[in-house]
């Protein structure tokens, strides 16, 4: 690709023609890769094509599957199932001992490439249970991602109709087969894809075998490993009453099963709603966040917060993502990194970390890649990496952990300037007011408090020796320092600061 000058081609080369594992590299199909650079050069558009098709024979493949026992076709069919086996690899296979054991086809089909070893680094099913269960132990729940809106063209289901084509009971299982013309990637059909990507066709989901099967995979992971969520992919494009009948049965597997889904735009109460899904990813809030401290303009973050009073405790809130360029890159000034966590873990919804975030890890996509969003962090860096974030992130992590007024307390604007931004989360008898300062100096303000109280106590502050600021005039006086902010906790009886 160097040689050709397209570099930037490496990663739809290789979602297309995946790799072979030879020792310890990843060798794409070499044929392939040629054609397709040879396609560029005269059409810089140019998409990736499967020119191996009807280029290859697998009879020996195809002998020592005809000679095997049942048990290793069993073996075989839990492979293409998606599952994993043990097998031991021998390196001395010749060919003319190939036929002598029916271990020797494991042996063929791992060393020409047919097989890749297992990838290790979340472990096996053993390990995960394990995982979860230790989670529960320490009161963290277990959401996982789903992906229900369309499959890879390996799943077995597309693979069937690849095979059998208009004979597959699998041919009205994806949107829009068509075997009246022939699809981008060679396939005898042609088939709807999600925004246009022919290597993740469509599921369906109006068919009742789809829904049937997606359930039973649900029930599966709620059984097997006890999760307690999914984090729905490309939730925006689901069908409703799918997700709607999702709802009813996820209730019954787990009564407190939680469905989260990724939204960018729209009304976000067409999903969020006691018939369909707990909530959605607030990216409207992300954007006025990063924006808002960007332009030193606490009215975007405001203006926000207002128009999703209605539903925004429900929904799932944060600075970066998976997808999204990190936080530390996005802000101007690296000093906006504290008070924005502030407000992500005071204002309405459901915080969220994405790891890295809680050292300030920096990274952008490229118009190809996305790795530098999801880097390698091994576990033993963590000492070196914590630093005054961290702490900080700990902090009011744990403020929101132990306050009810942040699970899912009425929000109220107290006061609002282009620098400065104070508001107050309701509880039973009491309220906590968060001031927020934008602004590189020190400032003072009076902010409002909306209940009868004589004084505050700042939560910010570890220890018997917190601060307690007195309230005059329904008001009370406090003094943030430059990019940064305050948490006060005000109880309308005035016990709390005395204990």
């Amino acid at each position: 690709l160097d040689e050709y000058d397209r570099a930037d081609k490496m990663e739809i080369m290789k979602e297309w023609y995946n790799g072979y594992r030879f020792g310890n590299a990843e060798v794409y199909n070499p044929w392939s890769v040629l054609n397709f650079l040879d396609a560029l050069r005269e059409n810089a558009g140019a998409l990736p094509m499967p020119y191996w098709a009807n280029t290859n024979s697998n009879d020996i493949v195809k002998s020592l599957v005809e000679r095997a026992d049942i048990s290793v076709k069993g073996e075989l069919e839990h492979l293409i199932d998606g599952g994993a086996i043990e097998k031991p690899i021998h390196e001395d296979i010749t060919y003319d001992s190939i036929y002598g054991s029916d271990d020797n086809l494991w042996n063929f089909l791992f060393f020409t490439g047919y097989l890749k070893l297992v990838d290790r680094r979340l472990g096996d099913n053993e390990s995960f249970k394990v995982f979860v269960k230790q989670c529960h132990d320490s009161g963290i729940r277990v959401v996982v991602d789903g992906v229900f809106n369309h499959t890879g063209r390996e799943f077995f289901a597309f693979k069937d109709i690849q095979e059998k084509k208009w004979d597959s009971p699998y041919k009205d299982w994806y949107k829009g087969v068509n075997f009246d013309w022939q699809g981008p990637c060679g396939d005898p059909f042609g088939y709807d894809a999600w925004q246009g990507h022919f290597e993740l066709p469509c599921l369906n989901l109006f068919n009742p075998a789809v829904r049937s099967y997606l359930f039973d995979v649900i029930r599966f992971w709620v059984d097997e490993f006890d999760i307690d969520g999914i984090r729905l992919d490309c939730a925006n494009v689901l069908d409703f009453n799918f997700m709607k009948e999702m709802r009813q049965e996820t209730a019954r597997m787990k009564e407190d099963f939680w469905l989260m889904g990724e939204v960018i735009h729209g009304d976000y109460s067409r999903w969020v709603n006691p018939q369909m899904l707990h909530s959605v990813t607030n990216y409207e809030l992300h954007k006025s966040l990063y924006s808002g401290f960007n332009d030193h303009n606490f009215f975007e973050i405001a203006h926000n917060v207002r128009r999703l009073e209605a539903i925004g405790r429900q929904l799932y809130t944060f600075v970066d993502n998976h997808d999204e360029d990190r936080i530390a890159s996005k802000l101007k000034l690296k000093e906006h990194l504290i008070p924005i966590y502030l407000c992500l873990f005071t204002l309405p919804g459901i915080p969220s970390i994405y790891y890295g975030g809680e050292w300030g890890v920096e990274g952008k996509r490229t118009s190809t890649s996305d790795e530098a969003l999801r880097p390698a962090i091994p576990i033993s860096q963590s000492d070196e990496r914590n630093c005054e974030l961290t702490q900080f992130i700990c902090a009011v992590g744990r403020i929101h952990d132990e306050n009810e007024e942040f699970h899912g307390g009425r929000y109220q604007e107290l006061l609002l300037t282009n620098g400065q931004y104070a508001f107050a989360r309701h509880g039973a008898d009491s309220v906590i007011i968060t001031a927020v300062n934008n602004d590189g100096n020190d400032v003072e303000i009076d902010v409002p408090v909306p209940i009868p109280a004589k004084e505050a106590v700042d939560l910010l502050e570890d220890g018997p020796g917190r601060s307690i600021l007195p309230v005059a005039n329904g008001k009370v006086h406090i003094k943030l320092r430059g990019n940064r902010g305050a948490v006060l906790k005000v109880k309308g009886d005035n016990s709390y600061g005395s204990k």
